[in-house]
């Protein structure tokens, strides 16, 4: 298909808000986002990017290219010891353009919490409610941004990503994901916030992986300092760590971040993250980004009870796995954090081998996990080559 080809592009070959998370649409919809979503910028600082050099590769690149194959892979970049040592790019992006991270965002979100808390600005014990007094009556009373952060607040909704109705829909289109049915009256992000009244259990048990949380966190982020979500991720994090190019979140119809996944960002700058996340928090000249604690606190203070009775245990059968601060992390002696978004977005992060990988794609599937071995199997051996 000739997607997006010539003005305007053949119906079939459009991509539209009503099918950009489908294939092939995808392919094309995920590094132009904003030409479908409304969008706020997240800044970059031009005169202070941290330079990343060319390195060796690790292994053969023909084996990484077989590992991509069939995929749907848009871009893969790999970061050894500060250095460039694996990158391709694939279904016309290129490495200035952002491409949407997903779920992925949620782990930017934990990023920046734990420097907003390292600055005075969040208490991380605090109930949600003392920064947003409007959630008594809802299922978000009595949780804390602590369980806020770590998936733990016992808020009643699926995650059913097949789902044609019911609560997920509705949540889409308040974040301006998906269109409006004629004459449907539209919600905002913080409008369908307050309509979450139900329950499933208490807060502080179980791992419990529920998008609107993550959204609900940037919302207290911003009554906590005053500033707009987009404007938190660029002073503290991509200007402070020298990101190449500027990046973008998408926004509701009142400007509310969808900060649990509309964040995008060229391939590059994402495996920035990983390398900070790799280095203890600092960038390569030694400046201190994210703050060694918040990180060391993420590899170290999950609950993997939490994890053994909650969401998601099921599909990585076997693995010894937290989650903290919206980071995955494989517990063990060299432990390695993983970031996940659908439709095959990942950041992966090893410190004891100062390694970093941002995966990009497109799968038609949002949630399929059918790429995941493969995906570890080129991690494993990237990890096992340095």
């Amino acid at each position: 298909m000739a997607l997006m080809q010539g003005f305007p592009p053949a119906p079939d070959d459009r991509a539209t808000l009503a099918n950009w998370r489908t294939a092939p649409y995808a392919s094309w919809a995920f590094h132009h986002v904003r030409e479908l979503v409304p969008s706020a910028e997240i800044r970059n600082a031009p005169g202070d990017v941290w330079t990343l050099d060319q390195g060796e590769p690790l292994i053969d690149p023909a084996e990484v290219e077989a590992a991509v194959e069939g995929t749907q892979t848009d871009a893969l970049v790999v970061l050894h010891k500060g250095r460039v040592v694996h990158e391709l790019y694939r279904n016309g992006m290129g490495p200035e353009d952002p491409h949407i991270l997903m779920s992925v965002s949620k782990s930017v979100l934990g990023l920046l919490a734990g420097i907003l808390e390292s600055r005075g600005l969040l208490e991380i014990g605090a109930p949600l409610s003392d920064y947003i007094p409007e959630l008594a009556g809802t299922a978000y009373e009595g949780a804390t941004v602590r369980q806020a952060l770590d998936m733990r607040v016992g808020l009643a909704f699926s995650e059913d990503y097949t789902a044609t109705g019911g609560p997920i829909i509705a949540y889409r289109k308040a974040a301006n994901w998906n269109p409006l049915e004629p004459g449907e009256n539209p919600l905002d992000l913080r409008s369908f916030q307050l309509t979450l009244s139900d329950t499933d259990g208490p807060h502080g048990g179980r791992f419990h992986y529920v998008s609107p949380v993550t959204d609900l966190m940037a919302w207290v982020m911003e009554r906590a300092t005053g500033q707009r979500y987009a404007d938190l991720l660029s002073d503290f994090l991509l200007r402070p760590m020298g990101a190449e190019r500027p990046g973008y979140i998408t926004v509701d119809r009142i400007g509310g971040a969808r900060a649990a996944g509309g964040v995008c960002l060229t391939a590059r700058d994402l495996a920035r993250i990983g390398a900070l996340l790799a280095a203890g928090g600092q960038r390569a000249d030694g400046r201190q980004v994210v703050p060694g604690a918040w990180v060391a606190d993420i590899f170290e203070n999950g609950d993997p009870k939490a994890w053994a009775t909650g969401d998601f245990a099921d599909y990585y059968p076997g693995l010894d796995i937290h989650y903290r601060a919206k980071c995955y992390v494989h517990r063990g002696d060299t432990p390695l954090l993983r970031g996940v978004g659908i439709h095959g977005q990942y950041l992966f992060a090893d410190p004891a081998r100062d390694l970093a990988v941002a995966w990009f794609a497109s799968e038609g599937d949002a949630a399929t996990s059918a790429y995941f071995p493969g995906r570890m199997a080129l991690v494993d051996k990237l990890r096992g080559a340095c």
